[in-house]
Parts: structure tokens; C-alpha cells; sequence
């Protein structure tokens, strides 16, 4: 059910939503946090909110959107309020603020919070310079961005490393999950050796791609070299050089790796590229500051930055994909001078996951 309340004001919002429990029952019972969506009003408002209706299906929650609009018009705000089917676990309130209100979000957002519940603030396009210092992201207990969406995602990773505060988190670094964990079990079978040397390459503009090799050189104590790739989606490749050999994990097309150790039978391994409802649920999950993801940030200005894959390491890679009777793995791990001029295309970028 979809309720649309024009020119309206927050307490008028606020008694609709009574009215709403009293009719339906109570709405708000079970509901464990108050989820903030900052955006500008468009059509990518709806995206935003359709994510965050599924991540309500783990983490039933009242969800406020701050859809801010036209600067030059009268101020105004108009509401509109969704149940039931239309709000996934939990009840949508979108604020469209127009005119000076456009500025003042988080008095529009503070008679609308649920009492005794944390608050998450959520930027899933353009974020602030500093979240903990903006207006709604001091009412939030965790703060998520999303450099990925950003016009310039290697730039906002920065300003995320600049103005870390306890209760941020992006993106950007939740998209690692599957591969980190990859990484760590591959460390954990023998032999038990150091390893000397880590190459991370990926989309120039992947900002997974430089926090995974952040984490290398945070965790593994070795700067970490982050490489550009020829072709490929977001991280296509990840090198850990120990004295009995290369563990090397590729995954060329975005969907499936193809795990590569000593001793050990080449693996093929999930990595599909995860979606942004996947990733706010996960982020959902946690309310505490998140400190290896800090650890992460101040690592990246210690990675090394490189042009491109290493030849050799591609030529293991279609190498090893041939042998393994895999002609399309085979074909997608070749550079574009292997693959002769075809390979130099550009393909169109997808953001959506790495």
C-alpha cells in the first residue's frame, strides 16, 4: 500500500503512521533499526529503495529516504508512505525536500526515527567528504557509502582514507567478502610458508581492487603491487608469491575463479560479482565500528601501483585454463597482445559488484 501525503509536515507523517498501526496492527513491533537513504530525487531513488525493501527481509527495520530535489523551487515537502508488500519487512517513508528544506534533512529525519533502535545512514550514490560530520551521519551510529557509484571512485576511496571516523564503512570493501575468504582458507593449507610477495590487478577504476591490496599489505605485512587489467570486470586477478610456489586465484569473467596452488589440483571457485542489496544486508549485520576495514584504509597509501599484468602471469593463466580444457577461460585470461588488436576493446563498465 502506497500513501502519498503532499505538502505536508512531519508530525502530520507521524500521525499517519499511528493511524496506519492502529488500523493494520502494529507496524513497528519488531522492528530492529531506523535505515537513513540520502539521495537526490530521481529515478535512481526507487533502486535504492528496492535494495533496501530486500535487505529489510533479514533485518526487519523502518526505512526513511531523504530525497532531496529541485534547490530553486518553494520549499516544500511531500511524503509518501509504503506497507506491506510495497515495503518489503518494513515501513518507507520518502521525504521529497524542496527549496531551503533540501538542506535541513536531518530535522526532517528526527521526528521520524524509532525510539530505542540504532540508526544507519546510507549514501548509495553521492556521499559527503566527511559522513561523520554531516547532519544525518551524526544521528547514525554506522555510516555506508559507496565509492564504486561515485563519478571518480579512486578519488572518493581517498577522501574515505582522509576522513575515516569509527562507524564508517563502504561499499567498496564489503564486495571483498568472497574474496578474502578465498584468500585466507588458501593460506591455510600446507605448507605453511610467508608470503614474500602479493599482486592485486583489476579495472583501473575498481575501488575493491586497491582496498584488496590495502589488505594484503595490512594483513601480510608486504607491499602489496596493485596492478590495471587489459580486460575484465572490477578484481580479475590475485597473486601470493611463497618460496614453494604462486597461489594464484582468477577470475576472468566476473562469475567464476579459477584457484591455482602448489601441490595442490587447479579449483574453480564461486565469485560471482555481488549486488548492492547483497552488500547492504551484510553491512546490516554489524553495528560496531569496523576495524580491519580501518586497518585496510591507512594501508592504502603503502601499495604499490603498477600499469598493467604482468606477462608472465598471464601466460600461466591461459596456460593453465587451456590445460584444463577451458578455451573460453583460456581466451578471456589472454592480453590484448596475445589476442591481437580485438583484446584492446573497451568494453562498457559495470560498478555493481567486484
Amino acid at each position: 500500500m502506497i500513501i502519498d501525503l503532499p505538502s505536508t509536515t512531519t508530525s502530520q507523517i507521524n500521525s499517519r503512521l499511528v493511524r496506519l498501526r492502529d488500523e493494520g496492527g502494529a507496524t513497528t513491533l519488531g522492528r530492529v533499526l531506523t535505515l537513513v537513504i540520502v539521495t537526490e530525487d530521481g529515478q535512481r531513488t526507487d533502486a535504492a529503495i528496492d535494495a533496501a525493501n530486500d535487505a529489510s527481509r533479514e533485518h526487519p527495520c523502518r526505512v526513511i529516504v531523504v530525497a532531496r530535489g529541485a534547490r530553486q523551487a518553494a520549499p516544500r515537502l511531500d511524503a509518501q508512505i509504503r506497507v506491506g508488500g510495497d515495503a518489503g519487512a518494513s515501513e518507507v517513508v520518502v521525504l521529497r525536500l524542496y527549496g531551503e528544506l533540501a538542506k535541513e534533512g536531518a530535522s526532517c529525519v528526527m521526528p521520524l526515527l524509532l525510539p530505542d533502535t540504532p540508526v544507519v545512514a546510507w549514501w548509495p550514490f553521492d556521499a559527503p567528504v566527511s559522513p561523520s560530520k554531516d547532519p544525518i551521519g551524526q544521528l547514525a551510529q554506522r555510516r555506508i557509502t559507496d565509492a564504486a557509484a561515485e563519478k571518480n571512485p579512486i578519488k572518493a576511496l581517498e577522501t574515505r582514507r582522509a576522513h575515516y571516523a569509527p562507524g564508517d564503512t563502504d561499499l567498496a570493501w564489503t564486495r571483498l567478502t568472497l574474496w578474502r575468504a578465498m584468500l585466507a582458507s588458501s593460506l591455510d593449507l600446507p605448507p605453511y610458508e610467508k608470503v614474500v610477495e602479493a599482486e592485486v590487478t583489476g579495472e583501473a577504476d575498481s575501488p575493491s581492487t586497491d582496498l584488496l591490496a590495502a589488505w594484503l599489505t595490512d594483513r601480510l605485512k608486504v607491499t602489496a603491487k596493485r596492478l590495471k587489467a587489459t580486460r575484465g570486470e572490477g578484481i580479475v586477478q590475485v597473486r601470493l608469491g611463497r618460496a614453494s610456489g604462486e597461489v594464484d586465484l582468477h577470475r576472468p569473467d566476473g562469475k567464476v575463479g579459477t584457484l591455482t596452488q602448489p601441490g595442490q589440483p587447479s579449483r574453480r571457485v564461486a565469485l560471482q560479482r555481488r549486488s548492492v542489496r547483497d552488500c547492504l544486508a551484510e553491512e546490516l549485520r554489524r553495528l560496531d565500528p569496523d576495524e580491519v576495514y580501518a586497518a585496510a584504509l591507512k594501508s592504502l597509501a603503502k601499495v604499490s601501483k603498477g600499469r598493467g599484468a604482468a606477462p608472465k602471469a598471464a601466460a600461466e593463466a591461459v596456460t593453465a585454463a587451456a590445460a584444463a580444457g577451458e578455451p573460453e577461460a583460456a581466451a578471456a585470461a589472454e592480453t590484448p597482445e596475445q589476442n591481437g588488436k580485438a583484446g584492446a576493446a573497451k568494453k562498457p563498465k559495470a560498478k555493481a559488484g567486484s
